[in-house]
Parts: structure tokens; sequence; C-alpha cells
């Protein structure tokens, strides 16, 4: 017999500790995709998190003898702070096990709410798994941070202010949007929304680099990740719920699939109308609201999306300043060929017209031709295509890189030079784009690893202040130990991309 969430949710206890956030219109976000965007604004939450809810309400709905004996969680995240925080409303004592490779900020956070932080293992799982042994050992209750009836009721409260909060006289809401990572939010709000106003539809949102919920509906069963992006760390699970995958399956109309450059757009989005700067998991929503009007070519609708959370560490502003514009697509990046002769290059600026140029990279090639790698401002998609067929009808071949990871992470930051020469007769360059989780000394393990044999003939990296780190490596590996290279791969454990055959590669530094 399943829970009856109508009643659950109705019942649900927050409000010792949460708050009915607002329901505000971003009024130029709406202005400029031609739809009413309402923004939930759950990162105004005493914990800059919906996590609260559901947290209080679990923690709420123990024995006292329970209470007496304690809560434990696994989390170096929003679900930390929100089981410390309910934890110490009830006085109740709350022991939060952290990977050891949480930041400081997160667990002085956790710590300033009463949460006893045990640190343990380097992953999340290995925190997980400890957790369970103190469950046991301790005789601790549980709090799961989604996959769990009463932490599911108690998000769906967020769905009981939105019906509540959203007057009639703007038209009936189309849509409201919510960020999936083991489901508990979108769960709960379309269990409460689905029997109250079945015409709304509510919609999932999740990453292209973690989309287990999306996977796991178009085959009807939960689809383990064996990896998962982490710019959105705050989605970034490998495995959704059992409970939340029933419900997902049952009551979501959709999932919409968001890139990283799309939720940067989101989080500038928010800010120039609210000030206020969410995390990339908390923007994950208004890029799905987003796309979602894109696709389906809606007008002059009402669209709600949660803003789920602002706990974001501010070293990751660089980056998401430098990737919004992308997606946004009001910046596109190219890959020109220019000829080597008088002329060419004050017929290229001509065609490049009045943009604004974001960046411009020349480098000599051959006597007879150079490339530049230049950043152009434009109004949308359609522009930069233009602009591509203006370039390439006047002689000049044109490769578009706006879509391009390498490109755009680190190429544009290292044109300069080719590397054939360096290498001895008979090796190839490979050329390999990594990913692994940041922490003090990953670069110095993932340099360590790397001392296999081969050569080094290119390396880049660069701290974008996020909770990832990315490297591009140049290696000369003979012919006859490709096996072996494969090999190392499949050992080394990182997410990696052979980038070897990548066009910009070719041009910039092949």
């Amino acid at each position: 017999m399943h829970p009856d969430y109508l009643e659950k949710v109705l019942n649900a206890q927050v409000y010792d500790v949460a708050v009915e956030t607002p329901l505000d219109l971003a009024g130029n976000l709406s202005a400029r995709v031609h739809n009413r965007i309402w923004l939930k604004r759950e990162d105004m939450q005493p914990v800059f998190s919906f996590k609260l809810r559901g947290a209080y309400n679990k923690i709420a709905s123990l024995s006292a003898e329970k209470l007496k004996r304690g809560v434990i969680c696994a989390s170096a995240g929003n679900h930390a702070q929100g089981v410390a925080l309910s934890a110490a409303k009830l006085g109740c004592r709350a022991v939060i096990v952290m990977p050891t490779s949480t930041p400081g900020i997160k667990i002085e956070a956790v710590k300033r709410r009463g949460g006893e932080v045990v640190l343990h293992g380097e992953s999340y799982d290995e925190a997980y798994a400890h957790a369970l042994e103190l469950e046991k050992s301790e005789k601790l209750t549980f709090v799961h941070p989604f996959d769990d009836p009463e932490v599911i009721a108690g998000q769906g409260t967020t769905a009981l202010e939105i019906l509540r909060q959203h007057s009639r006289h703007n038209g009936p809401i189309h849509a409201v949007f919510c960020a999936i990572g083991g489901g508990g939010l979108a769960a709960g709000v379309a269990a409460y929304i689905k029997r109250l106003r079945p015409e709304i539809k509510v919609i999932g949102v999740e990453t292209f680099d973690a989309d287990a919920m999306k996977q796991s509906i178009a085959k009807g069963h939960r689809v383990r990740l064996p990896q998962v992006g982490l710019f959105a760390d705050g989605t970034a699970v490998k495995f959704v719920g059992e409970e939340t995958f029933r419900l997902c399956k049952e009551h979501l109309d959709d999932i919409i699939l968001v890139d990283t450059d799309a939720i940067c757009a989101a989080i500038k989005d928010v800010f120039e109308d609210t000030r206020s700067i969410l995390e990339p998991s908390g923007a994950l929503a208004v890029a799905g609201a987003k796309e979602y009007a894109r696709q389906n070519k809606l007008k002059d609708k009402n669209l709600v999306a949660v803003t789920s959370g602002a706990n974001m560490n501010f070293d990751r502003l660089r980056f998401v300043a430098e990737r919004a514009e992308f997606g946004e697509q009001r910046e596109a990046v190219f890959a020109v060929t220019l000829p080597e002769k008088p002329g060419a290059y004050k017929k290229f600026l001509a065609l490049i017209g009045k943009r604004s140029i974001t960046e411009f990279n020349y480098r000599y090639h051959t006597a007879s031709e150079a490339h530049v790698f230049v950043g152009v401002q434009v109004v949308d998609r359609k522009e930069s295509l233009k602009l591509v067929d203006s370039l390439q009808k006047h002689g000049y071949p044109t490769l578009d890189l706006s879509d391009d990871e390498m490109a755009k992470n680190h190429i544009r930051h290292m044109v300069g030079g080719h590397a054939p020469a360096v290498c001895e007769q008979g090796m190839r360059e490979l050329l390999y784009r990594f990913e692994f989780p940041e922490r003090p000394g990953a670069l110095m393990n993932f340099l360590t690893q790397m001392s296999a044999g081969w050569n080094i003939s290119l390396f880049h990296y660069r701290n974008h202040g996020a909770d990832y780190g990315r490297v591009l490596v140049g290696m000369q590996v003979p012919p006859g130990e490709m096996g072996q290279f494969r090999e190392f791969l499949k050992n080394l454990g990182y997410a990696h991309w052979d980038e070897s055959d990548n066009p910009v590669y070719k041009l910039f530094l092949g």
C-alpha cells in the first residue's frame, strides 16, 4: 500500500524551521523568453535550500525514544545543513558524516548549526557506508536525503505554497519545473500537484551528464550511472531513489536535459532579476523552463521554476561568468583560417562588422595561411550561423567552436604553438582531456599516475574554482605500446575523452 502523499503533504511539519518562500516574477527574463517565469525562491530558506523541509519533517516524525538517541546522515552539501538545523531545533543529536575532501566552509556551516561532523573516506559512497555503520553501532536513525516518504512529503510542501500563492488573474499555471538529483523534490511536488491540479504539467530537469532519472524512466527500472558530471554537484546523483523513481515515473510529464552553459546563463538570469546568486543545481529548473519554452514554442504561459539552492562557492563565479554568454548564445567562438596576403586581415574584420570581439588569438601557421581563434558577441544562435556562412562565402574557412568543450575550456587559453616537431620519429602525439574530483593534492595524484613512461608533450590545467579539475594532456606513445596505453586509461579511473582528432587541436596545436 503506497502512502497518500496529499494527506502527508497537508500534515507535514516544516514551518517550525522552514519559511514560506516568495513566488516572484522574473520580469527581465519573462520579457526575453515571452513567457511569465515565476521563481519559487527556495534559495531564501534559512539554510539557503529546500532540503530543510524534508529533513525537518522526517526528524519531527520520529518517536521520543528515537529523538533521544539521535539522527545521522551522510552529506557534504545542503542536506547536511538541513539535518543539523532541524535536529538542533528539536533538541536532538545529529551526526553528519562528510568526506574528508569536504571544503572547510561547509564543515563549519554544519558545526555552526549544531551538527557533529565525522570526516570519513574520500568519496560520498565511503562516507555513506560509514554512516550506515554508525547508525547501527550507535542506534541512530538515518535521515535519507531523498528516498523517504517523510522527506518527500516535506519537499512537497513547496507545491502547496505554489498553488496557494499563484494568483488566478495571471492566468493558469502551465508547468512547474523542479531540479532532479535523487528525485525527492520532483516526486513531492508532482505527487501533490497531480492530485489537486492534474492539468498543470510537472517537468523534471537534469543535466546531460547526470540524467539517472530520465534514463531510469525510459528503461522502466532504476539505472545506475557509472559516473556523473560534477558542475551541478547538488544533483550529481548516480542512482535515484526507489520511491522517488516510482512517483516520478507515475506523475512527471517530462524531463528536460540542459548543459553547463545553460545553467550558467540561468544563474545570470536570476542574478539580473533578483541580485541573488544561485548555485548550479539551484538554477537547474530555470534553465529547464527556458529550454522547455524554446522547444515547445510557448508564448504568454505561466512557468514556475523552483530555485532550489544558493550555496554557491565564490570561487566558481569566474567560471559561471565566463560560460553564461555561451548558455544564452550571446557569444560565439570561431576558428578562422586567413590567407597570408595583403588586405585579408582588413577584409576579415569588415565581415565581423560592428559586432564586439570578445577574444582574438592569432597564430602564424605557414607562409600561405594563418589561424585565428576569435570570440564574437552575437544576438542569438541564428546570427552566429549567419556569420559562419558569410565568412565561408568570402573565402575564409571557419569552424564554429561554440559547442566544443575543449575549445572553450582549454584552447582559448593556450593558442600559440604546434607540437609535431617535439615528437620523436615514428611516434604520434595523442591528446586526451580528463576530469577528476578537485581536492587538495588531486592534481599531484593525477600527475603521479600519469608518469607511466610516456613523454608528456602538452599539459594544460586550469583551476575553475569548482569541485572538479580539468586537464588537457598530449602524450607520445609508440605504436607498439597502444595496448598498454588503453589499459592505463582503463585503470586511471577518471572521466576522459580522446581529442586526438578534434579539428581545433589540428588547427592550433597539432
